[in-house]
């Protein structure tokens, strides 16, 4: 895997919960030793921010339609079902390198 993933967490303001879940999957990622550049927008910047992304994750539902796949990781967060929340990122993120 000589390509690192292009990750960005995005929260309704951009400033409460996805600076939070970006270093929880900071540390996922860490651990699998899946090489990433993370970073974290507002919900009105994510249309044009996803753009050169691989992979977009919410803290909250987030209904538009986005170019690249999307995962809700607010489980992150509340502490409820995370290891089935951390088993799809690691999976994502292996079938994304994969196609690379």
């Amino acid at each position: 895997m000589d390509r690192e993933l292009q990750i960005i967490v995005a929260c309704v303001s951009g400033v409460a919960t996805s600076p939070f879940a970006l270093e929880i999957v900071k540390g996922i990622l860490k651990e699998a030793r899946l090489p990433a550049k993370l970073r974290k927008c507002s919900f009105p910047e994510l249309e044009k921010e996803q753009k050169g992304m691989d992979l977009v994750l919410t803290t909250a539902n987030y209904k538009k339609e986005l170019a690249v796949p999307h995962l809700n990781v607010f489980s992150l967060i509340s502490g409820v079902n995370t290891d089935q929340v951390k088993a799809k990122i690691l999976e994502t993120c292996c079938e994304i390198l994969a196609k690379k």
